[in-house]
Order: C-alpha cells, then sequence, then structure tokens
C-alpha cells in the first residue's frame, strides 16, 4: 500500500466511557496504518480517562491530552490539531466509528483527484450501535455556496491536507464549529469532493445538536453572524436561505440503506 503521509486523527472526549472504545478500534482497524490518534480529555468525570489509556498502552500511535476543567469541544479539537503532526487532518467524536477502509480510500482519493479535502457519505446507528437502516449521501462535489446554504459535511467523514491549505482551526463557538471549519477549508482551497460509498457510521443520540431544531438555528445564526461576520440582517436573510436547504434540499441527501426484501 502506498504510503501518502502521515493522518493526524482529532478526537475530542467528554463522558464518553460508553462509547469511546469502540471509535478508538476503529482507528486501530484501519488498512492504512500511518496515523497518528490525538485525544482531548475534556475533564471527563467518568471512565473516559482510563479507557483511553488501557488502549495507549497497547498502541503508541495514540496520544492522550487532558483539560483540569472542561472547556468545550472546540478548545479539544484545536489543541489536538495544534498537536497535531501529520500531513493530513481527520476527525472522528468519541461516540462515531470509521469502516477499516475509511483512510486508505480517502487518501487515493485525494491523491488520484488532487483534491485538498474530501468527506464522504456516513450510515446512521443508534446508541446500541445498531443499523437505523438510514445513510446519509455525500453530494459529489460542494463548493463554498452550496455549503453556506447548509452543512453538507458529515465531519466524521471529513480530512484536508495542510501541505496545501495549512492547518485550519475550530472557531471559538460551543456548536457547528465543525461546519465553520469546512467553510474556511474550502474558502481557501476550493471545492471538495464527496465519496459516495459510505465510510463511517455517526451515532444518533437523544442529546444530539442535530436532533434539537433550535439549538441548531441559534448557532447557525451565530455561525453567519459572529464567525463569517456577516451583519444581523444579512445574517437573518442567509438563515431563511438554510430554512429552505435543510428542510427541503438536503433532507434529500438522507436514504434507505436497508436491503430490499
Amino acid at each position: 500500500m502506498e504510503d501518502y503521509g502521515k493522518v493526524s486523527v482529532i478526537m475530542p472526549a467528554y463522558n464518553s466511557g460508553k462509547f469511546i472504545g469502540h471509535a478508538i478500534d476503529s482507528v486501530i482497524a484501519q488498512t492504512y496504518e500511518n496515523w497518528e490518534l490525538l485525544i482531548v480529555d475534556d475533564a471527563s468525570t467518568d471512565d473516559t480517562r482510563e479507557i483511553i489509556q488501557n488502549k495507549l498502552n497497547s498502541d503508541q500511535r495514540i496520544q492522550l491530552f487532558h483539560h483540569s476543567t472542561n472547556l468545550g469541544t472546540q478548545y479539544s479539537r484545536n489543541k489536538a490539531i495544534e498537536k497535531a503532526a501529520g500531513r493530513f487532518i481527520a476527525f472522528l467524536d468519541a461516540d462515531d466509528l470509521w469502516i477499516p477502509e475509511k483512510l486508505e480510500i480517502q487518501l487515493k482519493t485525494l491523491h488520484e483527484q488532487n483534491f485538498q479535502a474530501c468527506f464522504s457519505s456516513y450510515d446512521l446507528i443508534d446508541e446500541k450501535g445498531r443499523s437505523l437502516g438510514k445513510t446519509i449521501k455525500a453530494l459529489p462535489k460542494l463548493n463554498f455556496q452550496k455549503l453556506l446554504k447548509a452543512n453538507y459535511v458529515g465531519n466524521l467523514t471529513g480530512i484536508y491536507d495542510t501541505r496545501k491549505i495549512g492547518k485550519i482551526f475550530c472557531p471559538d463557538i460551543a456548536k457547528r464549529q465543525d461546519w465553520a471549519l469546512w467553510l474556511e477549508v474550502i474558502r481557501k482551497g476550493g471545492p471538495i469532493t464527496g465519496i459516495q460509498q459510505s465510510l463511517a457510521k455517526y451515532r444518533v443520540r437523544k442529546n444530539s445538536i442535530s436532533r434539537n431544531k433550535f439549538a441548531m438555528l441559534n448557532y447557525n445564526f451565530r455561525v453567519y453572524h459572529h464567525v463569517l461576520g456577516y451583519g444581523y440582517l444579512h445574517s437573518c436573510w442567509r438563515m431563511l436561505i438554510f430554512l429552505k436547504e435543510q428542510f427541503f434540499i438536503k433532507s434529500k441527501q438522507e436514504i434507505s440503506n436497508e436491503p430490499e426484501k
């Protein structure tokens, strides 16, 4: 297998003891082996740190960093990005999963198609890891204006090349900072490609921001107004565009993956 360079996998963690072992195992199982996993424990009060420690004792590619107080996901991701030594930056939250060929397929795609970043389709699972019978399909190509309308990048599937665009960090907002990050990736490097194959599994949880519509709208406005610097009226206009895109267009990206009977 060709070595395209080291991948730095960014994993924030907070009270993730129920799931993080499986997430780490999905990184260890990658067919592409030149990676480092940087986990930032955001002052967990459960057994998260113990589980991580047991994993890193058996695999030196895993690194653990710790916050003494809970700071938030954006700080954890940014700390890991700052420490990252890899050419490529990829993201996996502590409750999600990758399929074994994920990095191999993406790096080959970046190399052959000469993009600075790519993302992919992904499947939905419940809190117990059972399939929900749904796939979120990636757009074949994504530009800034399309991503500005709604977040089409599943963060657990995204990967970018720092050699082409440098390190991109999360803005200082509590939620939707991943959307803002991918907007910056495209702003700096141009359109990105979407792999149609499902390369990851997103765990749908009861407290997920994607399930809380009011909170999602609130943080979306912050992306437009505070991160991108749009005026109040412009941001309100963008929110109207978002609502149309999210509920009438983007919703069509969710398809059934259950086998026909």
